[in-house]
């Protein structure tokens, strides 16, 4: 078949179910792909790059100076 037949048979409406049919595909791989178990070490190091340029205390067992009065 050419590529001529195949383009003029495509309708608008086609052409976006296909697209929707990519990206729900697209979505499902990713969501498999964040909540694999075989991942959690690299997120578990990711979670912590935001804290990464404070400084560490000089007394890990030191409480801070400032705590949440709520309970």
């Amino acid at each position: 078949m050419p590529m001529s037949f195949i383009a003029s048979e495509m309708s608008s409406g086609m052409i976006r179910g296909l697209g929707t049919v990519v990206v729900f595909v697209a979505f499902v791989g990713l969501a498999l792909w964040v909540f694999n178990s075989k991942r959690n070490p690299e997120f578990a190091e990711a979670r912590l790059l935001p804290f990464a340029d404070e400084p560490k205390p000089d007394d890990a067992t030191q409480e801070p100076e400032t705590r949440s009065t709520r309970p």
